[in-house]
């Protein structure tokens, strides 16, 4: 008697479902995650000592009074666009080596104007920056 032999099945494995569970968090983790690259600053307000403290030598100092008027080393800029600030800074780093960049901000200017005058300096290469502090009188 003679038995048919049968073809051992070909084994499947069925990754449909596999690849919609895959696709479903591809999907969840691309909703969840932010793509936009968030520069936070975190501020930490220095408390300023009683003894001053010497000038800075070979220091790029920008100031910004409470019209929002932008000065590189005491030269006023024409306007106060990263753009600009950022030329006036390389013309100024040309004729220093590893400058520190000094921001003096008026109080009364806007925050933001100190924040473009970072991303200026930033984009120029500058990366020691630093803002000086006025001893409190006591009261």
């Amino acid at each position: 008697m003679r038995f048919k032999t049968r073809q051992p099945e070909e084994v499947e494995l069925n990754v449909t479902s596999l690849i919609d569970v895959v696709l479903l968090l591809l999907i969840f983790f691309m909703v969840s995650t932010r793509f936009i690259d968030e520069s936070k600053i975190n501020l930490v307000l220095p408390s300023a000592s009683q003894q001053p403290v010497d000038k800075i030598p070979d220091a790029i100092e920008i100031v910004i009074d409470k019209k929002g008027q932008f000065f590189v080393n005491t030269k006023a800029l024409i306007n106060g666009k990263i753009g600009t600030i950022q030329q006036a800074l390389t013309e100024v780093k040309q004729q220093t080596r590893d400058s520190m960049v000094v921001i003096s901000a008026d109080r009364e200017a806007p925050f933001q104007l100190a924040v473009d005058a970072m991303d200026a300096a930033r984009l120029a290469g500058l990366y020691r920056v630093t803002f000086p502090t006025t001893v409190r009188k006591p009261e």
